[in-house]
């Protein structure tokens, strides 16, 4: 009794890896492709003549440019995520949270395949870095009081 039951939370352990390193992969496979297709435009636009451009033109092509250079970025940072998730999935430690060591909610993973902590602690880390980031601003703000003076 006691090894059907061990071999049955095998398999649903194996089948749940299977089914996280299937979404994983889907959804870096799919990164991939809108990443490779953005360059392929990027490319494909920069060879048109620009000579024929006037200054607002030329000016909003580079705006538009700007905007597409800063999603291929976006898109490969989330790819990152993603091979590091993967990575902790093969390492067995992928849902679980780094912070608490809790077990991720599985709602979180589908949502966030890449998250690393818990709802909980990524909201206190994410409080940290705000009062951080308002403490270097009031930081810097009285610096250029003192300065004024």
């Amino acid at each position: 009794m006691a090894t059907t039951r061990k071999s049955a939370k095998g398999s649903t352990a194996k089948s749940r890896y299977n089914e996280l390193k299937q979404m994983l992969e889907d959804r870096r496979r799919e990164l991939m492709n809108e990443v490779q297709g953005r360059m392929r435009d990027v490319r494909a636009d920069g060879n048109k003549d620009r000579d024929v451009l006037d200054q607002g033109e030329s000016s909003e092509v580079d705006i538009q440019e700007d905007i597409e250079f800063a999603l291929i970025q976006m898109k490969s940072e989330t790819l990152n995520k993603i091979n590091a998730a993967l990575g902790r999935l093969d390492e067995g430690t992928y849902g679980n949270c780094y912070e608490c060591g809790d077990e991720i909610a599985e709602a979180r993973l589908r949502a966030l395949p890449f998250a690393a902590r818990c709802k909980d602690c990524e909201e206190a880390r994410e409080n940290a870095e705000l009062r951080e980031r308002q403490l270097a601003r009031k930081g810097s703000s009285a610096l250029f009081f003192d300065m004024s003076n």
